[in-house]
């Protein structure tokens, strides 16, 4: 046994006595430790460590623990003879007789310089690994155990999702998800394809801390052990919203550019077409004039005024087009688009059915746009009027105005300023996205045959296009429809129009179109500025913002508000108004008194007549 101790070379075996003295010494310890037996022993065991733990009483402490408790076993640092030092693993055990006595030690220390700076490097690349996902900001970096529990947590993901660690750890990694995702087992089925095919990528919604959302692109990879067992997965997560938002904003610009391009390439063609048709529009005038005289059949004469008729519309259908390929000639001048809006309010409300609410809702003041007036005024008319055949008897029609700052881009391709919007909102139809898409280009419509030309919407695109500004259409079917018009703010002031000497106000009102146009001729031929309304309720609107109205002059039976019940409503919002009823009935239904009738039919005279009773 002694000659084969003494023949170990990987091991240091000697015995210590009681004391800590080295009583013997094989080869394995003259190898490591560089002293020859005859130089170590009688000597305490003590001079192989450092001064470190020399000073700190572990030498003691080691022979103590193995007396005490029959083994003493560590690794530390010891020092051979020429000073260098080596990572030691030591076990030292107690040697008694058969008495139990104490006799000394057996101590085996080998050298382990080699495992320990292996064991080093690999905690010093796990330490530098761990620094640098640890230091990553730009990705939440983070592992998830099979069943997606969160295990770990990055200093991106918490920039990212908003987490401290201690919320997330030990929870499951769908918390991340949307709700319709989770509903939909996303979560589930991403664990599942990278267990199946060892990897997930996908992009799409994820939900932070406080409830924002945010696009992300996902990689979630499987993590198995060397025995080939699942052990989690390591799942990265970048936040790569701004580079949606601007592919997105790259594919809109596309599509901008398409429509515009697509929509100059139409008005070129249609302005031309226009203008040759206009050409020829004139010679068919032009001959139909040189023919009356010639022509002397009243047969003859009424086909010259239905051919002259046609080629009026023929001229009115050429000028929509040239608005549209906006070649039309216009006299642009600053205008307040409020005043231009309320001196029209009367013809607005003749596009409307009576049994549709319409109402005007205008900003404060309006800074100057530049605009031709009767352009303008056309294409609302144009908007109302397809507002009002989409929306059903008790929907309305409001017709809004606003200053909006936009930023570049973000309506078609109009740059950052002001704009004054003006909008014409319906409870009507609505349109789909193919019929939005469509809606501006000449011809398209979704009337029936004979209803409508398709020209409507065009003809509003151009006039505004050819003012600097850009058309919007927010529509969806069975909810309404919305067209806003944006013109840009221009620096002059806003011309006014001369103020006409003040004329007594008349407001008429009848649910008879035609009765209410010659009612109004009627009053006008008297000197009156007539106002007219096709309902009671429209009337009261108009009261309520007109108050200096003289003249009340209104039918008597009409659906919903009846001319009494109007008459009186009209006296509470101003007292100073004469208040003249009309009918077809000879004992009218309601009470007349306060107020004076007049039978229909009625003539001049009688009006007069009546106006002279009321004073």
């Amino acid at each position: 046994m002694r000659l084969f101790i003494s023949r170990i070379t990987d091991y240091a075996i000697y015995m210590l006595a009681p004391d800590g003295t080295v009583a013997s010494w094989n080869a394995g310890a003259e190898r490591f430790k560089g002293y020859a037996a005859d130089e170590i022993i009688g000597q305490h065991f003590s001079r192989f460590y450092t001064a470190r733990d020399r000073a700190a009483g572990i030498p003691e402490k080691a022979l103590r623990l193995a007396r005490e408790t029959g083994k003493f076993e560590a690794e530390g640092w010891r020092v051979r003879k020429d000073g260098t030092e080596f990572w030691a693993s030591v076990v030292i055990d107690p040697i008694r007789d058969e008495s139990g006595e104490l006799v000394g030690f057996a101590k085996i220390t080998r050298d382990i310089s080699d495992k320990r700076a292996a064991q080093e490097a690999l905690r010093e690349s796990e330490e530098r690994f761990r620094m640098l996902v640890q230091g990553v900001t730009d990705y939440a970096i983070y592992m998830l155990s099979p069943t997606g529990e969160i295990t770990n947590w990055n200093a991106g993901a918490h920039r990212i999702k908003q987490y401290e660690q201690e919320e997330v750890l030990g929870t499951h990694f769908s918390r991340f998800y949307t709700e319709e995702d989770r509903a939909a087992g996303k979560p589930a089925n991403a664990l599942a394809e990278a267990t199946s095919r060892g990897r997930f990528e996908a992009e799409g919604w994820r939900v932070r801390k406080d409830g924002t959302k945010f696009w992300a692109h996902v990689v979630i990879d499987s993590i198995h052990n060397d025995a080939g067992e699942l052990i989690g997965f390591a799942k990265i997560t970048r936040d790569i919203t701004e580079r949606q938002q601007a592919a997105q904003a790259l594919e809109k610009a596309r599509e901008i550019l398409f429509q515009s391009q697509k929509l100059e390439a139409i008005g070129k063609l249609t302005g031309g077409v226009a203008h040759d048709f206009n050409n020829l529009l004139s010679v068919i005038t032009n001959g139909l004039d040189l023919l009356r005289p010639i022509v002397k059949d009243p047969e003859g004469l009424g086909l010259i005024g239905s051919m002259e008729k046609a080629a009026m519309r023929g001229a009115s259908l050429t000028n929509q087009l040239l608005t549209f390929a906006r070649q039309q000639p216009v006299t642009p001048e600053p205008r307040e688009l409020n005043r231009v809006i309320a001196g029209f309010e009367s013809v607005l409300r003749r596009g409307t059915r009576s049994s549709v609410k319409f109402e005007l809702a205008l900003a404060g003041e309006l800074p100057a746009v530049q605009i031709d007036m009767a352009l303008f005024e056309t294409a609302l008319l144009n908007l109302v009027v397809n507002a009002n055949d989409a929306t059903l008897d008790g929907g309305s029609i409001r017709v809004t105005t606003h200053v909006e700052e936009l930023e570049g881009g973000r309506i078609g391709v109009l740059p950052a300023g002001r704009y004054v919007v003006v909008s014409v909102q319906d409870t009507g139809s609505g349109m789909s996205e193919e019929v939005i898409a469509r809606a501006i280009e000449p011809f398209f419509t979704t009337k029936a045959p004979g209803k409508g030309t398709g020209l409507g919407l065009s003809q509003v695109y151009g006039m505004v296009q050819q003012f600097g500004g850009d058309l919007r259409i927010t529509s969806q079917p069975a909810q309404g429809t919305t067209i806003a018009l944006y013109f840009p703010v221009s620096g002059e002031e806003a011309v006014r129009d001369p103020e006409p000497p003040p004329r007594d106000k008349v407001l008429i009102v009848d649910d008879q179109p035609d009765v209410l146009d010659m009612a109004a001729e009627m009053f006008r031929t008297l000197g009156f500025d007539v106002i007219t309304a096709a309902s009671g309720r429209q009337a009261l609107e108009i009261l309520s913002r007109t108050p200096d109205v003289h003249l009340l002059f209104s039918d008597v039976v009409m659906p919903g508000l009846s001319g009494v019940e109007l008459g009186k409503k009209a006296q509470e919002l101003s007292p100073r108004t004469r208040i003249l009823l009309a009918s077809g009935y000879t004992t009218p239904a309601g009470s007349l008194k306060g107020f004076e009738f007049l039978a229909k039919p009625y003539r001049i005279a009688d009006i007069l007549k009546k106006l002279r009773a009321l004073g």
